[in-house]
């Protein structure tokens, strides 16, 4: 008998050197997940669910990553 081994997926969880936005999709055994940290102000949230994801990224799409580019 012969082990198959696979790369685990590296850690995107967003860090203070490493701002932004990381969404893992739900299976059928586990919910969605999303976490945040914004790089211009430093605000960061996690979420679990499809729904409270979706508010998620519409939060930091409006509100942190992309709006501090554009110099909101």
């Amino acid at each position: 008998m012969t082990a198959i081994f696979r790369k685990l997926p590296a850690d995107l969880t967003p860090t203070e050197d490493s701002p932004g936005l990381r969404v893992k999709a739900g299976t059928r055994y586990s919910s969605s997940q999303g976490d945040y940290l914004c790089g211009g102000c430093g605000a960061e949230d996690h979420a679990n669910g499809d729904t409270d994801v979706t508010a998620l990224v519409e939060d930091y799409s409006a509100n942190h990553g992309p709006a501090h580019r554009k110099g909101r």
